[in-house]
């Protein structure tokens, strides 16, 4: 089984040169977004959709932004993503509709061996992250590996979320963890 199978199916896998090609490819349209004029709006809308594997309606992404292949990123309609976005996806990454991400956001599908010696030979992994639909996630919050946020989520700024954090909640801190209900109180 080649690295790239093996990547796609949340296995252990090594970079070889067919997943290099594949990030210089993304790396030529992320540097094409990042250098467009600000103002550009058509243009840099067009770069956004031939990035992600697939971009709703109404999404709009400020640059910077990064990510390492793109195909791997589902988003929905509405979708907004402020200055310095990061997203690493080696795994998918699903996003629904009307989620809006302030600055400096990371979503990080990658992980490594704890074992030295494993890590040392390169190996690399990633888990799936999948976030709802009506959510707002605070500036300088990070999404690890395998995380999944459910729909109507507020996520504090600042925020590490190690766990998944249910639907209609609150959720904030280091680790991230559910402050209260979300209630039409």
């Amino acid at each position: 089984m080649d690295n790239k199978t093996r990547m796609e199916n949340a296995m252990a896998y090594i970079v070889d040169e067919t997943l290099v090609a594949e990030m210089k490819q993304n790396k030529r349209l992320t540097h094409l977004f990042n250098t467009t004029d600000p103002w550009e709006f058509e243009k840099l809308d067009e770069i956004a959709h031939s990035i992600f594997g697939s971009l709703g309606k109404n999404a709009w992404i400020n640059p910077p932004f990064y990510c390492d292949y793109g195909s791997h990123i589902r988003v929905g309609k509405n979708f907004f993503a402020n200055y310095n976005c990061t997203i690493i996806d080696v795994a998918e990454v699903h996003i629904g509709d009307n989620v809006f991400f302030g600055p400096r956001v990371g979503v990080y599908t990658a992980g490594h061996p704890i074992d030295a010696e494993v890590r040392n030979t390169q190996l690399e992994y990633g888990k799936k992250i999948t976030i709802g639909s009506s959510l707002c996630v605070g500036a300088n919050t990070v999404i690890n590996p395998g995380v999944a946020i459910g729909s109507n989520v507020v996520i504090g700024s600042g925020s590490v979320v190690t766990k998944d954090i249910p639907d209609g909640v609150v959720a904030a801190g280091v680790p991230c963890r559910v402050i209260r209900s979300i209630t039409d109180q």
